[in-house]
């Protein structure tokens, strides 16, 4: 065998662009460009789990929310919700669990439309491979302005909805143990009320943009990173989406149950998580199954499997459209997160005008109080996938435990396969590498809309490897810690 094909040669993408936080990709290929690996690391490490520790609990959903500019309102009611097992309560007054569920579906309208139309929609527009001068933001509002003006407006209509009832736009303080400070005023219901129309109506545009892309392009979108799975979501006890509050399911890649109905405060009896050297990310999986073929996917594209239906109209009918395009069976295509994506767009929408005429949000009965306990748990279905809060609190009030399992986490080993089978169909053994071939990688991790900053905790100590390689692959020299 020749020196040539012995030689490893590393590609590395730093920074993975278009997503929230800082990541990157390494891809080892041998002497005749075939890909030995490829991985998704995440490079920067935010400990909440431990500096929130020894804070009183009524700090934390403001505390926990400072993970992230992009989904904070997830990470606040999540928190909220755990403290509301703290503070004894298991049932909100029908107020405070409306204004929650409004914020909820304001953050949902946002993010999905901040991701669809400033994230992604540059690829699926000029193409994967187009010049990267254009392949932005800049260029959809340069070439598409009427699209780049939808997505400004819409993520701009829930960033309203979340400063009326979160207080602010960004790191508010709407949800509190028990309950909520504040109700929805008339005036700000009438001023909500003003664009709602022209909200639905978008909506329906960027799911028929998703719908048709997927359909147009479905015989290089349904290879393209896609492999089979399962799916994690909550689910409500009738069985329809519900991105407040419920109980767990999983279901495999062909659509049997692996369980159902979980209440999420026994979490810890069905999921599991390990750690790796080479990412500041946790790798959760299903404990019956364990690490190997445990692990699942979370977000938009498990939630329309893993649900027996939706509970607002219009989209309900986009679910049975997508169903039946994929043969009414479960959908393991990575591409097919933006046409979910979208369904669940119009579901926010939906769900938000139906609240924005309901007279709770009027209401003045906003707390209620219990019996003290010292642990909770909180889930939510935030944009990107199911989301775990679980706290211990001590006599004195202080936060004693953290656990954190984020919607990316859960998403950890599926994004890790989806690189790994991008670069194996798109870059092994391709003569010249080029940039539009490293562009399909992340087009991959986009799908999932992932925000790394959110993700990035760890589990007990951090392992940390540091290995020195040289050009024939030989490993010179290795340190590690933990």
């Amino acid at each position: 065998m020749s020196a040539a094909t012995k030689t490893t040669n590393k590609i590395t993408i730093m920074p993975v662009t278009r997503v929230e936080g800082h990541g990157k990709v390494t891809i080892l290929l041998d002497g005749k460009n075939k890909v030995k690996q490829a991985r998704l690391h995440i490079v920067e490490f935010r400990g909440f789990e431990r500096f929130i520790q020894g804070r009183p609990y009524w700090e934390v959903p403001v505390l926990v929310q400072r993970l992230c500019g992009i989904c904070p309102v997830s990470h606040h009611l999540a928190a909220a919700k755990a403290m509301d097992r703290i503070v004894g309560v298991d049932q909100l007054t029908p107020t405070a669990e409306k204004m929650r569920r409004l914020m909820h579906y304001g953050q949902f309208f946002q993010s999905h439309a901040l991701h669809f139309f400033h994230l992604c929609s540059p690829d699926l527009l000029f193409g994967f491979d187009a010049d990267p001068a254009i392949r932005n933001v800049i260029g959809v509002a340069a070439k598409f302005p009427d699209l780049a003006v939808q997505g400004v407006m819409m993520r701009k209509y829930g960033q309203e909805i979340i400063l009326r009832t979160a207080g602010k736009k960004i790191h508010g303080t709407g949800a509190i143990p028990g309950g909520i400070n504040k109700n929805l005023s008339i005036e700000e219901r009438d001023f909500l009320l003003k664009d709602l129309d022209q909200m639905v109506k978008w909506s329906h545009g960027a799911l028929k943009i998703a719908k048709d892309y997927t359909l147009d392009n479905l015989q290089t979108v349904a290879p393209f990173g896609s492999f089979d799975s399962n799916h994690l979501s909550l689910i409500r006890s009738d069985g329809a989406m519900d991105l407040y509050h419920g109980n767990l399911r999983a279901i495999d890649a062909q659509g049997s149950k692996i369980f159902d109905q979980v209440d999420y405060g026994n979490y810890l009896d069905y999921i599991a998580e390990e750690v790796r050297p080479w990412s500041y990310m946790k790798f959760p999986f299903i404990k019956s199954i364990g690490p190997e073929n445990g692990w699942y996917r979370v977000g938009p594209l498990a939630r329309i499997n893993t649900a027996d239906f939706i509970d607002t109209p219009e989209a309900d009918a986009a679910l049975k459209e997508f169903r039946s395009a994929t043969g009414n069976k479960t959908c393991n295509l990575t591409m097919a997160y933006h046409w979910t994506r979208m369904i669940e767009l119009l579901h926010a929408i939906e769900k938000i005008k139906a609240l924005l005429h309901d007279p709770d949000l009027q209401g003045t009965d906003l707390l209620v109080k219990g019996e003290r306990r010292e642990e909770g748990v909180g889930l939510v279905e935030a944009p990107r996938g199911t989301l775990f809060h679980h706290y211990r609190v001590n006599k004195d009030d202080q936060v004693v435990m953290a656990n954190l399992i984020v919607s990316t986490t859960n998403n950890n080993e599926p994004m890790n396969r989806a690189v790994q089978k991008v670069a194996q169909d798109h870059i092994s053994g391709k003569p010249e590498i080029t940039e539009g071939l490293l562009n399909h990688v992340e087009v991959a991790i986009r799908a999932y809309d992932p925000c790394l900053s959110c993700a990035t905790h760890a589990l007990g100590k951090m392992p940390l490897m540091v290995e020195l390689i040289d050009c024939e692959g030989n490993v010179l020299d290795r340190k590690s810690r933990g």
